[in-house]
């Protein structure tokens, strides 16, 4: 992937460095990631959501969900006693890894469960009553 220069982004937009910011920070998660683990991003409702995760060969004790500042972070890391078993041929990645998802304005983790080697992590929007739409009556 080509990288691109936003340093003129910063100069020109005010107000705008937290997109500018998003924007460098994708394009260099994205390099960095490496598509390991594979995940799916699902729309259940219209402010629901479902992030599903590959999680094959990682326990619950291996895996840790934090989020902070609008940031979910999943990352897993393998306990010591698997790297003393001896495979002839190791073809499931037990390597430990850090997958960031920039999440939206009132988004916040509902619930977290693992399944058949699947990590789900259910999401909800939340608006305030304050932000929502509403119809002004004319007098």
């Amino acid at each position: 992937m080509r990288q691109f220069d936003l340093s003129p982004l910063y100069r020109s937009a005010i107000g705008f460095d937290r997109l500018a910011s998003m924007l460098d920070n994708a394009s260099r998660n994205e390099q960095s990631q490496n598509g390991y683990p594979p995940y799916n991003i699902e729309l259940i409702n219209q402010h629901a959501y479902r992030i599903t995760m590959a999680a094959a060969g990682f326990s619950k004790s291996e895996i840790s969900i934090n989020t902070e500042h609008s940031m979910l972070t999943v990352s897993g890391n393998k306990n010591a006693d698997e790297s003393e078993r001896q495979y002839l041929y190791q073809g499931i990645a037990a390597r430990g890894f850090e997958r960031k998802f920039q999440l939206a304005d009132h988004v916040r983790v509902t619930n977290a469960s693992m399944e058949n080697g699947l990590l789900h992590i259910d999401l909800v929007q939340e608006i305030p009553e304050a932000m929502k739409p509403r119809s002004i009556e004319i007098n």
